[in-house]
C-alpha cells in the first residue's frame, strides 16, 4: 500500500504507459533505438522527480520553498505530457495519410525529417533540463523518496449550501437553536432586526441555520415569505440584491442596473415580514453592507435576517447582534464521529478500534466538519494500523490560524490516491457554490487523461463513476437533487480552498483568481461573466488544456473573433463554446486545434460542422445538444476513430445514421428519431449505436417491414434506460393492428429501461414482454392513446413502479384482479397514478384486493363518465382529485388534499384533509350535505368550493357560517345564486385568502372584520352587484392585495374602509363601468400598484386621480380597447412599471419613439407593452 503511494503522485500509471507505447511504436517504424532510448531517459528522470513529490505534498503546506518546487514539477511534468501528446498525434495523423495514400514509408520518412529532427529534440532537451534541475533542488531542500501512509476509503457526509439540511439531527447544538429560534419568534417593534452566527470554518453554522430555518416552530412567527441566499465570498452589491430578488420572484432578474435590481426588491418587499438567510457572509466593509441593506429596511414590522459567517468584523460590520458559536462538547463529538465511523457496522467495532478513535476525535478539537471528515475517512478501514497511522500523523499539528480546520481536511486529502487528488484539485476550476453534474465532470476527466485504468477491464465511464463515488464517499464532493430529480454534485467552499491551494495557478477562474495576473503555468481556465474580453497579456494561451463557461444559464458572448480565439490555442484537450451567442458559424481552423479531446457547442446557432473538424484525430467527445440550425453532420465525421461520445439531444441532425454505426466505440446520446416512409433503411441502422439516454421513436406507422424494428435491437441497448414509442395515424387511410403488434413485440427494450411511454398504439393488445413483466428496473409507465387494448397489462407486479399514467384508452370497460396481477401486495412502490380520458370505463372491480397501493400519495382520475362503485383505498393518500367523473356515487377517502369537480353524487366520509376544492355541474345534491357534513371539521385549511349552474331549488345555503372552520387559511365561495353573507362571531387568526366571486345575491361580509380576521392580507370580490359597502369599522389593517370585478360601489366605498391604514399596496379594479377613471379622493393614498381591467367604457385616464396616489409605482391596462390615449399630462413620474395590453388604440400611440405617447412614458424603467 505504501508503495503504490510513493510513486503516481505527479507521474501517473497512464504517463508511464504512454512512455512505453511511444517508445515501441516509434522503434517499430524507425528500426531504431535513439528515439527509444531518449524516451526512456524521460522516463527516468521523470521517476525521480516522481519518488520524492510525496514527501513535497506533506511539506507544502508549512514550507514555502517546498511549495514552490511541487507546483514547478508539476508544471514540467504537464510540459512532458504535452511532449508525449505531441508524437502521439503525429505518429496518428501520420499512419491515417499513410492508409489513405497507400505510401506509407515515404510518409514515415517525412516524419522523421520534418518532427523528430527539429521539434522533438527541444521540446525533449527543455523538459529534460528542467526535470534535472528540479532533481538537484529536491536534494537542497532534504526531500526524501518514499515515506507515506495507506490509502483508504470511507463513506462521507453530505455539507450543502441551500436551506436543506442533509442530517436530520443536529449534534450538541441543542442551546444554540433554542437562542435562534427565540429570537426570531420573539416579538419586536424593530422593523429590522439582524442576528450572526459566528464561528471559525467548520464549526457548524450553516448546518445550524438550516435547522433553524427549517423547524416547524418557524411558523410561529408568521413570516409573509422566507429567502434563503447564499452569499459569494466577493462581495456584490448588484449579484447579492439580485440573489435575494431572484430567490423571491422565482425567476432570474437580466438587469444590469443596481439601482433597478434595487427598486424591484423593494417593492417585492415593501410592508412584507420577512425571514433573510445570508449564509457564510465575508464582507467587512460597512458601505457595500450599506447598500444591500437600504432595499431591506422597507419590510413589515418583525423582519429578520440570519447571517452566518466567519469573522465577528462582519458582524460589527452589519451592526448585529451575534452568537459565537464553541468547539463541541466532548459527549456530543463522539456521537457526531461514531455516526460515520461506525454506522451500520455489523459487527460492533472492537474496543480498540474505539479508544483509537476516541483519540482521534480529541484531535479533532470539537470541529464538526472535522469529525465528521474523519469518520468518513475511517469508515472502511478495516486495519487497526490504519486507524494507528492517522492517529499519530503529525500533520495535525498544522497551523492553527484562520484555517485551523484544513489539517483534517488536508489529512483527508494525503490519503487519497494519486489519481484522485488530481481529479480532486482539478475541481478549483468551478467557483464555489457551484453545481456540477457527474456525468459532464467525468468527461472532462476523461479528456485530461485522468481516468487510469492499468488493467483495461472497465470503461472510462466505469473508472469515472468509481472516481466520483470515492469522491463522495470522503465527504470531498456532497451529492444532492436538484430540478426534476437531477443528481449533482457540489464542493464545500472550504474543500474548494483546498483543492485551489494544492493546484495553485493551473486552474484560473477569471475574476476570481487573477487579481495579480493569470500566470504562464495555468493549464485549466473557466469564466463565469456574460462575455468574454481576451485573456490579457500574463498568461501563456498556447499552453491551455481547458477553456470553459461555468455560469453560463442565459448564454454568453464572446468579443473576440472565434477564429482569433482558435489561433491562441496550441495545446487546448477542452474546449466549450456552450451557449456561445455570438458562434454562428465554426471556423475550419477548428482542424488545427489537434490535441482537441472534447468539443462543446451545444446551444449555438451553428448551421454546420466544417470538414476539417475530421483532422481532429483525438477527438472523444462531441456535443451539439439544442443546436437547432444545424440540420447534417459532415460525411468524414466517421474517420474520428477516437470518438466515444456524440450527443444530439435537440438537433436537427437528419443524417447522422448512415456511417456512424462505423465508430465501434461511439456512444450516441438522440432524444427522437422520427421514421419515415420508404427511409426505413436509416430506422434500422439504429441498431448499429451504442444508443444512451432517452429516445423518441416517432411514426412508427410508417414501418412497412416489422423484421426493421427487430433489427433495431433495442433488447440489447443497456444504457438506453428511457424509451417512448409513438403512433401517428392522422390522416392515415389504413390501419394494420396485426403490424403493429409485430413492430411493437420487436421493440423489445432492454430490462435496464426504467422509463417506458407507448402512445397512440393501434394494436388490440399490449406485447408480451409487457404482460411478461420482462422489465424488472420500470420506475415510469405512460400508457396513452392506446384505444384498441381491451385489457391491461399486470403492472401491479412491477415492483420498482413508481410513476404510472393511463389516458385514452377506450378499449378498456373493465379493470379488474389482472391489473393488480392478482397479488394480495400489488403496486408496492407506486407513489402516483392518474387514469385520465377513459371514456368506456364501467368498473374498477377491486373489492377483493387488499394491500395495494401501500405507497400512493397522488391520485388523479378524469374524465371517465361512465366509471361507478367504488375506488379503492388508499393508506397513504395525501393529494386526491376527481374530475367529470358523473357516474362515481361511493368514495372512500382519507387525504390531506381533495378536488373534486363533476362528480355527482359523492358521501364525503371524514377525513384528515385539509385542502377541500368542489367545482362544476351535476354536484347540487352532494354539495349542501357536503357543508353540513364539514361542519365540526377542524383541520380544513382551504376549502374552494365552485357551484355554478345549479338551481336555486337545488342550493339553500344563504348563510356560510366562518365559524365552524377555525384553521381555514383560504376560503373560495364561488356561484352561489342564494348566499347572502358569511356569519362570523370569533376571532379567526389564521384565514389569509378570501375570495366571493359569481354571487348575485351576496351582500354581507363579515362584520367587525378589522378585528376578526387580523391575519386577512387578500380579498377577492367579483360579480356580487348586491354588495355596496365594507363592514362596519373598515378593513383588516393587514390586508395588502384587494380585487373588485364589477363592484364600482365598493371602490367608492374604499377609501373610507381602510381609514389612515397603509397596509393596502395592490388595488385591481375589473368591469368599471365609468369613462373617466379614477376621480380624485377615490383611492387609497397607499397603493403601489394599480390594474385596471376589462373596462369597455373606459375613455379616459383622470390624471389628477393618478396623481394624488404619490407611492404608486406599478400601472397596469388591460382589455380597454376604447381608452383612446394615456392623459395629455402624461403619467406621474412615480410609476417605475407600465403594463399595457388588450389596447389597441393606446399601444398604437405608445410605440417607441415615433407613437405620439411615447414622450410620455420614456422615463418609466419597466415597460410591457403588449396588442
Amino acid at each position: 500500500m505504501a508503495a503504490e503511494m510513493v510513486t503516481g503522485v505527479l507521474v501517473s500509471t497512464f504517463l508511464r504507459r504512454t512512455i512505453d507505447t511511444l517508445a515501441s511504436r516509434l522503434y517499430d517504424i524507425f528500426h531504431q533505438e535513439n528515439h527509444k532510448k531518449q524516451l526512456s531517459n524521460l522516463k527516468m528522470k521523470l521517476l525521480a522527480i516522481d519518488v520524492v513529490a510525496f514527501e513535497a505534498e506533506q511539506k507544502q503546506f508549512t514550507d514555502p520553498q517546498v511549495r514552490d518546487w511541487l507546483l514547478r514539477a508539476k508544471d514540467v511534468v504537464i510540459d512532458a505530457e504535452d511532449l508525449l501528446d505531441e508524437i502521439d498525434y503525429e505518429l496518428s495523423k501520420t499512419q491515417v495519410e499513410a492508409e489513405s495514400q497507400n505510401a506509407s514509408k515515404k510518409v514515415w520518412n517525412s516524419l522523421d525529417s520534418s518532427f523528430f529532427e527539429i521539434e522533438f529534440d527541444s521540446m525533449r532537451e527543455k523538459v529534460i533540463e528542467d526535470l534535472e534541475e528540479l532533481a538537484i533542488e529536491s536534494d537542497l531542500l532534504g526531500l526524501k523518496k518514499g515515506g507515506g501512509v495507506g490509502v483508504g476509503s470511507g463513506s462521507g457526509s453530505k455539507v450543502t449550501h441551500t436551506s436543506l439540511p442533509n442530517d436530520s439531527v443536529i449534534f450538541g447544538r441543542d442551546d444554540d437553536k433554542e437562542f435562534v429560534l427565540n429570537w426570531l419568534t420573539s416579538d419586536t417593534h424593530n422593523s429590522l432586526s439582524i442576528l450572526s452566527i459566528v464561528g471559525m470554518g467548520g464549526m457548524g453554522k450553516t448546518s445550524l441555520a438550516q435547522h433553524v430555518f427549517n423547524d416547524p416552530r418557524l411558523e410561529e412567527a408568521n413570516f409573509d415569505t422566507k429567502v434563503w441566499v447564499s452569499v459569494p465570498q466577493e462581495f456584490d452589491v448588484l449579484k447579492v440584491s439580485r440573489a435575494i430578488l431572484d430567490t423571491i420572484t422565482g425567476s432570474t432578474d437580466h438587469s444590469i442596473q443596481q439601482e433597478v435590481i434595487q427598486k424591484r426588491l423593494k417593492e417585492e418587499l415593501m410592508g412584507k415580514k420577512f425571514l433573510l438567510v445570508l449564509d457564510d457572509v465575508w464582507n467587512e466593509r460597512p458601505s457595500k453592507w450599506e447598500d444591500v441593506q437600504k432595499t431591506l429596511v422597507f419590510g413589515g414590522q418583525g423582519s429578520r435576517i440570519l447571517v452566518t459567517t466567519r469573522s465577528e468584523k462582519v458582524a460589527v460590520t452589519m451592526r448585529s447582534e451575534k452568537r459565537l458559536l464553541q468547539v463541541l462538547e466532548k459527549d456530543y463529538c463522539w456521537d457526531l464521529f461514531a455516526k460515520h465511523a461506525f454506522e451500520n457496522s455489523k459487527p460492533q467495532p472492537d474496543s480498540d478500534f474505539i479508544e483509537i478513535g476516541k483519540k482521534i476525535v480529541e484531535k479533532c478539537n470539537g470541529l464538526p466538519l472535522a469529525l465528521k471528515t474523519m469518520g468518513s475517512l475511517l469508515y472502511n478501514k478495516s486495519s487497526l494500523l490504519e486507524w494507528k497511522s492517522i492517529m499519530k500523523n503529525e500533520i495535525w499539528d498544522f497551523s492553527e490560524n484562520e484555517s485551523d480546520i484544513l489539517p483534517a481536511l488536508r489529512l483527508s486529502y494525503f490519503h487519497l490516491p494519486s489519481h484522485l487528488k488530481k481529479c480532486f484539485a482539478f475541481c478549483a476550476l468551478f467557483p464555489k457554490g457551484y453545481w456540477f453534474d457527474k456525468e459532464w465532470l467525468i468527461q472532462l476527466w476523461m479528456a485530461q487523461n485522468f481516468l487510469e485504468n492499468p488493467l483495461q477491464k472497465k470503461s472510462p465511464k466505469e473508472v469515472g463513476e468509481e472516481y466520483c463515488n470515492d469522491l463522495l464517499s470522503w465527504s470531498f464532493f456532497q451529492q444532492e437533487s436538484r430540478f426534476g430529480g437531477e443528481k449533482c454534485f457540489i464542493m464545500h467552499d472550504l474543500l474548494n480552498d483546498l483543492a485551489k491551494y494544492v493546484c495553485e495557478d493551473i486552474c484560473i477562474r477569471l475574476g476570481v483568481d487573477e487579481r495579480k495576473g493569470i500566470p504562464k503555468t495555468t493549464r485549466h481556465f473557466s469564466f463565469s461573466d456574460s462575455s468574454f474580453d481576451g485573456f490579457g497579456s500574463s498568461i501563456d494561451i498556447q499552453k491551455l488544456h481547458t477553456f470553459t463557461p461555468t455560469d453560463g444559464i442565459w448564454g454568453w458572448e464572446c468579443k473576440m473573433s472565434i477564429g482569433d480565439l482558435f489561433s491562441r490555442f496550441k495545446l487546448i484537450r477542452v474546449l466549450s463554446l456552450c451557449k456561445c451567442r455570438s458562434l454562428t458559424e465554426l471556423p475550419k481552423s477548428v482542424g488545427n486545434l489537434k490535441h482537441l479531446r472534447s468539443l462543446d457547442l451545444s446551444h449555438t446557432a451553428i448551421e454546420k460542422l466544417p470538414d476539417s473538424i475530421s483532422l481532429l484525430y483525438k477527438l472523444q467527445i462531441l456535443q451539439l445538444n439544442h443546436c437547432e440550425e444545424l440540420k447534417e453532420l459532415p460525411s468524414c465525421l466517421h474517420e474520428l476513430n477516437n470518438l466515444r461520445r456524440l450527443e444530439l439531444v435537440g438537433t436537427g441532425v437528419e443524417n447522422m445514421i448512415a456511417y456512424l454505426g462505423k465508430l465501434k466505440n461511439l456512444q450516441v446520446t438522440m432524444d427522437s428519431f422520427q421514421v419515415e416512409k420508404s427511409k426505413e433503411i436509416y430506422f434500422q441502422q439504429l441498431g448499429e449505436l451504442d444508443l444512451h439516454g432517452s429516445l423518441t421513436i416517432d411514426d412508427l406507422q410508417n414501418i412497412e417491414n416489422p423484421s426493421y424494428a427487430l433489427e433495431v435491437d433495442l433488447k440489447n441497448k443497456p444504457h438506453l434506460v428511457e424509451l417512448r414509442l409513438e403512433w401517428n395515424f392522422v390522416g392515415s387511410s389504413s390501419v394494420d393492428s396485426e403490424k403493429a403488434e409485430d413492430v411493437i413485440e420487436n421493440l423489445r427494450p432492454s430490462k435496464y429501461l426504467e422509463e417506458l411511454s407507448i402512445r397512440n398504439y393501434i394494436g388490440k393488445q399490449f406485447p408480451d414482454w409487457l404482460l411478461h413483466n420482462s422489465l424488472p428496473n420500470l420506475v415510469s409507465l405512460k400508457l396513452e392513446g392506446c384505444e384498441s387494448c381491451q385489457r391491461l397489462p399486470p403492472l401491479g407486479l412491477f415492483l420498482f413502479l413508481k410513476h404510472l399514467s393511463i389516458a385514452g384508452l377506450d378499449g378498456i370497460v373493465s379493470i379488474g384482479a389482472d391489473f393488480h396481477g392478482n397479488n394480495s401486495s400489488s403496486f408496492k412502490s407506486l407513489q402516483t397514478l392518474y387514469f385520465y380520458d377513459m371514456r368506456q370505463w364501467e368498473k374498477w372491480d377491486c373489492q377483493a384486493v387488499t394491500g395495494a397501493f401501500p405507497c400512493l400519495q397522488y391520485f388523479l382520475i378524469e374524465n371517465c363518465p361512465k366509471l361507478k362503485g367504488h375506488l379503492p383505498k388508499f393508506v397513504a393518500l395525501k393529494t386526491l382529485r376527481v374530475f367529470h367523473c358523473e357516474q362515481l356515487e361511493a368514495l372512500i377517502v382519507s387525504a390531506v388534499e381533495l378536488r373534486l369537480q363533476d362528480c355527482g353524487k359523492l358521501p364525503l366520509e371524514r377525513s384528515t384533509m385539509k385542502n377541500l376544492t368542489m367545482d362544476g355541474q351535476g354536484m347540487a345534491a352532494s354539495l349542501v350535505a357536503m357543508v353540513g357534513h364539514m361542519l365540526f371539521d377542524t383541520s380544513l385549511e382551504k376549502l374552494s368550493i365552485c357551484s355554478e349552474s345549479i338551481s336555486d331549488d337545488c342550493v339553500s345555503l344563504r348563510i356560510f357560517p366562518l365559524d365552524f372552520f377555525p384553521t381555514l387559511r383560504t376560503l373560495e365561495l364561488i356561484g352561489f345564486p342564494n348566499l347572502q353573507m358569511i356569519s362570523q362571531n370569533h376571532v379567526h387568526n389564521h384565514l389569509w385568502h378570501l375570495e366571493i366571486k359569481k354571487c348575485p345575491n351576496f351582500e354581507s361580509l363579515p362584520a367587525n372584520m378589522h378585528m376578526l380576521l387580523p391575519s386577512l392580507s387578500e380579498l377577492v370580490i367579483e360579480e356580487c352587484p348586491r354588495l355596496e359597502s365594507f363592514s362596519e369599522g373598515g378593513l383588516p389593517l393587514n390586508l395588502d392585495r384587494i380585487t373588485l370585478n364589477n363592484c364600482f360601489r365598493l371602490v367608492g366605498s374604499l377609501k373610507r374602509a381602510l381609514g389612515d391604514s397603509p397596509s393596502l399596496r395592490s388595488l385591481t379594479v375589473e368591469k368599471v363601468e365609468a369613462e373617466c377613471f379614477p376621480d380624485e379622493g377615490l383611492l387609497p393614498l397607499c397603493l403601489s400598484k394599480l390594474t385596471i381591467k376589462d373596462c369597455q367604457n373606459l375613455k379616459k385616464l383622470n390624471y389628477k386621480g393618478l396623481l394624488e396616489l404619490s407611492s404608486l409605482r406599478s400601472l397596469g391596462l388591460w382589455k380597454c380597447p376604447n381608452l383612446p390615449c394615456l392623459p395629455e399630462e402624461g403619467l406621474p413620474k412615480s410609476i417605475l412599471v407600465l403594463f399595457i395590453k388588450g389596447c389597441p388604440l393606446v399601444t398604437q400611440r405608445c410605440h417607441k419613439e415615433e407613437g405620439e405617447d411615447w414622450e410620455k412614458i420614456s422615463h418609466i424603467q419597466y415597460l410591457s407593452i403588449y396588442q
